[in-house]
C-alpha cells in the first residue's frame, strides 16, 4: 500500500473491510497493555484492551471461515460484503468478553447492518454505518452515561456526517477519527472519576483504533505504535501502574451490558428477563421502566428482547413485561448485598459428610454429580474454588474471573454440553455477567443467569439449588439465598489513587465492599479487621475467610484473635480457595 494520500481508495470492497477488521484486531492486541492501564479504580479487574482484542479476534476467525468457504466454492477466496458483515456481527457476538466487548459487539453489529447491503462502501456508507452503530448501542439504554465509549462513538458518527458533503472516503474517515479522538480527550470533563485518575475512557481509547485501521486501509496511513496513543493517557507517567491487572472506566463506571448505565444507584433490586414481544410494544415498556427505576437496558429485535432495570418495585417491572408480551427466564438480584457460602454445605461436602438434597455420589470418591431437569454452570478462578464448586455438585465449569473473562463462545460451548435441558449460570463476576446474559439469549436451552458478582455468592446461591426444578424456579430461590450474607474482598492496589483513608500507593492493601473501596492501608491485618468489623451487625454468627494468592497465615490468625476479643459470639472459618488477585474473600452471616 502506498504512502498516505497516494492512490487513496474511493471505495472499500469486501476484502478491504475484512482487512480493516484484521488490522483493528492487531492494533487492539499491540495496544492492550496500555489500554488496560487506563485505570479508574486501583483494584485489579477486567482488562478492556484485552477484552476488546479477544472480541474482535473472534470476528477475524469468522471471516477466515467465510473466506475458506468462498475459496472452496470456486469464487477465488473472496467472500461477499454481506458474508463479511455477517461474520463480523456473529463473531463479535460470540467472542464478546466483558462489558467493553459486549458494547463493541453492539457497535459493530450496527455498523455491519448498513454495509451488508452494499458491494462497495464509499464515504456516504461509512457515515451511515457509524450513525447506525451509535444508534444500536444507545437504543439499548435510556440514560447512557456520558464520558464513555458511547460518547466517543457518537462523536465519530457526527464527525463522519459533518465531513460527508461530497467528501472523499478518506476525508469522511479522517473526520470521524478526528472527532472521536477529540471527544476521547474530553471524557475526563464528563466523568469526575476519570479526571481524578488522570486518564481518558479506556473503551473509547480502544474504539479510536478502529478508525486508525480504516485510515490505514483507505489511504495507507501509518499505524500508531502503542506509545502513539497519547494523548489518550493524560497523566500516565505520574499515575503509572504495574502491567498486571487493572480496571477501566468502561468496565466499572459506564459499561452495563448495553453500554452506559452507572452502577451507582439508590435502587435495591436488579430485574432481568427475556421478553417475547412485538417490536412496537417495546417503546411503551421502556416508558414504564423509566418511571420505576434506572439503568434500563432493552436490547434485541424481531420479537425477542433482553430487558434489565434497577428498581425498588419488582412487581411493577414484571407487570410491565406482562403488558408488553411474554416474559421468561426472570432473574432478580439484590444490589445491596453480596452473598457467601453457608457453613454446613462446605463442611459436609468437603469432608465427605452429608450430601445436599438433589445430589448423588459418583463412585467412592467425594465427587458429586447432578441428575435432573436443571444443571449449573459456574465460572471459577482457582483450584480450591473449583474443588468447592465440584463438592457442591457443579461439574460444568468455565475458567474465568478478574482479568480473564471468558468469551460468549467459550461459555456457550459449556452450556450446550450440559445434558440437562435447562441451565443456571453463575458468572461470579460483574464483568462476566453481560456475556452470560448473551449466552442465555442465544442458547437453544432454557438458560437463567443468577447475577453473582463474586465466587462466594455462587456458593451461597447453591444452597437453594434444586436439580428437579426449572431454571427459572431455581433462579428465584438462589437469589433469595444470596440476600442472607454480607461480603467483602481484599486485594492490593495496582495504581496510585485516593480512597476514604487518603492517598493509596501501589501495593497498598484494599478492602472492598459492594460500594467500592472502603479501607486502605500498608497493613493487611488493619484492612482485614476494619473491613470485617464494618460488616458485623447484631445477630451475626459466622465470619468465613477464603484465602487466595497473597494471603498470610499471620493475618488470618490475627483476625481470629481479634474476633475472639471484640466479637466473642462470632465464629470464624477458613478455607483455601487459591484464587488469584484477591487475597481474601470474606463472608459475614
Amino acid at each position: 500500500m502506498g504512502t498516505r494520500g497516494e492512490s487513496a481508495k474511493t471505495e472499500l470492497s469486501a476484502s478491504d473491510m475484512a482487512e480493516v477488521i484484521v488490522v483493528f484486531r492487531d492494533l487492539l492486541e499491540t495496544h492492550s497493555n496500555l489500554i488496560n492501564r487506563l485505570n479508574v479504580y486501583p483494584v485489579p479487574d477486567g482488562d478492556t484492551g484485552t477484552n476488546m482484542a479477544h472480541t474482535v479476534d473472534s470476528a477475524v476467525l469468522e471471516i477466515d471461515k467465510v473466506a475458506s468457504a468462498a475459496n472452496g466454492s470456486g469464487r477465488g477466496g473472496e467472500p461477499s460484503m454481506a458474508e463479511v458483515a455477517k461474520a463480523v456481527a456473529h463473531g463479535t457476538l460470540m467472542g464478546a468478553r466483558g462489558n467493553s466487548g459486549v458494547i463493541l459487539s453492539q457497535l459493530l453489529r450496527g455498523f455491519t447492518g448498513v454495509i451488508k447491503d452494499h458491494d462497495e462502501i464509499a464515504g456516504v456508507e461509512i457515515a451511515a454505518a457509524l450513525a447506525a452503530a451509535d444508534k444500536a448501542a444507545r437504543d439499548a439504554v435510556l440514560k447512557p452515561v456520558e464520558g464513555t465509549l458511547l460518547t466517543v462513538a457518537r462523536a465519530a458518527a457526527e464527525g463522519a456526517a459533518g465531513g460527508n458533503g461530497g467528501a472523499t472516503l478518506s476525508e469522511v474517515v479522517g473526520a470521524a477519527r478526528c472527532a472521536a479522538a477529540e471527544m476521547l480527550e474530553r471524557t475526563p470533563e464528563m466523568l469526575p472519576v476519570l479526571a481524578e485518575a488522570g486518564v481518558v475512557d479506556a473503551g473509547g481509547a480502544g474504539f479510536v483504533l478502529f478508525f486508525d485501521a480504516l485510515l490505514h486501509v483507505v489511504d495507507g496511513a501509518a499505524l500508531p505504535s502503542p506509545p502513539a496513543v497519547a494523548p489518550v493517557v493524560r497523566a500516565l507517567a505520574s499515575n503509572a501502574a504495574p502491567e498486571a491487572g487493572g480496571s477501566d472506566s468502561g468496565e466499572r463506571e459506564a459499561s452495563e451490558p448495553s453500554g452506559g448505565a452507572s452502577h451507582v444507584t439508590a435502587t435495591r433490586y436488579e430485574v432481568m428477563y427475556l421478553l417475547e414481544a412485538a417490536d412496537e410494544a417495546v417503546s411503551a415498556l421502556k416508558d414504564v421502566l423509566e418511571g420505576i427505576g434506572n439503568s434500563i437496558v432493552v436490547v434485541g429485535g424481531d420479537g425477542l428482547w433482553n430487558c434489565h432495570v434497577h428498581t425498588n418495585d419488582i412487581g411493577a417491572a414484571i407487570e410491565a413485561a406482562l403488558d408488553a408480551g411474554r416474559p421468561k427466564n426472570l432473574r432478580v438480584g439484590d444490589l445491596a448485598e453480596q452473598v457467601r457460602e453457608e457453613r454446613w454445605v462446605r463442611e459436609s461436602a468437603l469432608s465427605g459428610g452429608t450430601v445436599a438434597p438433589g445430589l448423588r455420589r459418583a463412585g467412592s470418591g467425594p465427587e458429586l454429580v447432578l441428575a435432573g431437569v436443571t444443571s449449573v454452570v459456574a465460572v471459577v478462578n482457582g483450584e480450591g474454588i473449583g474443588r468447592i464448586f465440584r463438592s457442591l455438585g457443579v461439574h460444568h465449569h468455565v475458567e474465568g474471573g478478574q482479568s480473564m473473562n471468558p468469551s460468549t463462545a467459550e461459555m456457550l460451548k459449556v452450556v450446550d454440553s450440559v445434558e440437562s435441558p435447562e441451565v443456571v449460570i453463575l458468572p461470579n463476576n460483574d464483568n462476566i455477567t453481560p456475556v452470560a446474559l448473551q449466552v442465555a439469549e442465544i442458547s437453544a436451552k432454557s438458560v437463567c443467569v443468577v447475577p453473582t458478582s463474586g465466587i462466594v455468592e455462587g456458593f451461597a446461591a447453591l444452597l437453594e439449588f434444586d436439580p428437579e426444578a426449572t431454571a427459572e424456579e431455581n433462579c428465584r430461590g438462589m437469589s433469595d439465598s444470596a440476600r442472607r450474607v454480607a461480603s467483602a474482598e481484599v486485594t492490593r492496589a495496582v495504581r496510585p489513587a485516593t480512597g476514604p483513608d487518603g492517598p493509596i500507593a501501589v501495593g497498598d492493601w484494599l478492602g472492598l465492599t459492594r460500594d467500592g473501596i472502603a479501607f486502605s492501608s500498608e497493613s493487611l491485618q488493619s484492612v482485614l479487621t476494619r473491613l470485617i468489623g464494618s460488616l458485623i451487625e447484631p445477630g451475626c454468627e459466622l465470619v468465613t475467610l477464603i484465602e487466595g494468592e497473597g494471603s498470610s497465615a499471620a493475618a488470618t490468625r490475627e483476625v481470629s484473635e481479634w474476633l475472639a476479643d471484640y466479637h466473642p459470639g462470632v465464629s470464624v472459618e477458613v478455607h483455601d480457595g487459591g484464587q488469584p488477585l484477591y487475597s481474601y474473600l470474606i463472608g459475614v452471616e
